[in-house]
């Protein structure tokens, strides 16, 4: 049994790091084990044009005084949005992706995407230009019900969208079942999925068997057993097309723990022991670095980190962090219900 694996410096694909006092709170958080991230940029008001972009990342900087993190920033897409600018934010360096948010899909998300047709230029343009579109995949129509929501979006709005611009390179993050996972494996290679932490870990009955546990909800929202099952094969398969997206999305806990509660599970604390915990498990320990360290950055045309990550294995179970204390209010740990024996002992 090994008992001490040294990485290459992981990188999270999809990152909620917020705003003003919960971002100052929160970022030293993924800092501290993440040499980069892709940002989302669905603030209030949302990241639309690079100038945006650009200011927000100079906000994440500060709150990180001293960090070699380097946030990969994104553009929010909108029915509005301008393709000259999108382009050229590219193609300067200010972002490395937009996002795709069906309108009223997730927090924040009122000023996505209704009418898809709309876009149908924006993306053209993105992929002439070589633009990753980052997709959160789920209808929002209200007679689908919520379980069945990402597979209905692969079938009435991804598939179209990839078929009418073919050359579009397309992320499908957080995927949550065994149909978004078979749908990638049967695509080219323009398209890969990121799989969040807290997805590899829980399934619905987490969430509502024997009393609601609103620090498990998020969205898309855990599937059955035989989904999660479906995604801790895909992610410990050793198939470069699936990678490490945590989709780590803090609120304070007055706002998860109320009568309408937000999505959302924040992980960046404790991502990297849990991930080697569930790696271990499936007997698939070596393909770990690979996960977090070398498939995303391939995809998105990055140069693989330099630091390194070295966490050790002990006999006992290792205890993290309930929650972190943040300007914005506390803000809870996602506990991954299991024994986790690994710890970061060294960051080089």
């Amino acid at each position: 049994m090994r008992t001490e694996i040294t990485l290459t410096r992981p990188d999270d694909f999809h990152l909620h790091l917020r705003d003003g006092a919960m971002l100052e709170g929160i970022a030293p958080e993924t800092a501290r084990d993440f040499a980069r991230a892709i940002i989302m940029p669905n603030l209030v008001p949302p990241v639309v044009t690079g100038a945006q972009a650009a200011a927000y990342r100079k906000r994440i900087m500060a709150a990180l005084p001293g960090s070699n993190f380097t946030p990969l920033m994104t553009l929010y897409l909108t029915e509005a949005s301008d393709p000259a600018d999108i382009t050229a934010a590219h193609a300067a360096g200010i972002i490395h992706a937009v996002k795709l948010y069906p309108a009223g899909a997730t927090t924040n998300s009122d000023s996505g995407v209704r009418d898809f047709d709309r876009v149908r230029g924006t993306l053209e343009a993105m992929a002439q230009a070589g633009v990753p579109l980052c997709v959160h995949g789920e209808v929002t129509d209200s007679d689908i019900d919520i379980f069945d929501r990402e597979a209905v979006f692969i079938e009435r709005v991804l598939d179209p969208i990839r078929r009418a611009v073919p050359g579009l390179r397309v992320v499908m993050e957080h995927v949550t079942t065994q149909e978004a996972v078979e749908y990638v494996q049967a695509a080219d290679a323009g398209l890969a999925a990121t799989i969040t932490t807290h997805h590899l870990l829980i399934n619905r009955n987490h969430i509502l068997a024997g009393g609601i546990r609103p620090h498990y909800y998020c969205l898309p929202v855990a599937k059955r057993e035989v989904h999660r099952q479906a995604l801790v094969r895909a992610a410990t398969s050793g198939d470069p097309r699936f990678f490490l997206g945590t989709d780590s999305a803090p609120h304070a806990d007055d706002t998860k723990e109320s009568a309408c509660g937000c999505a959302g599970c924040f992980t960046a604390t404790n991502t990297m022991p849990v991930l080697a915990q569930v790696f271990e498990n499936a007997g698939a320990l070596d393909r770990l670095e690979a996960y977090v360290a070398r498939y995303g950055a391939d995809f998105y045309g990055l140069p693989r980190n330099t630091g390194t990550l070295t966490l050790t294995r002990q006999d006992t179970p290792v205890s993290f962090p309930r929650r972190i204390d943040t300007g914005a209010g506390p803000v809870t740990v996602f506990e991954p219900g299991i024994a986790v024996h690994w710890q970061v002992t060294a960051r080089a």
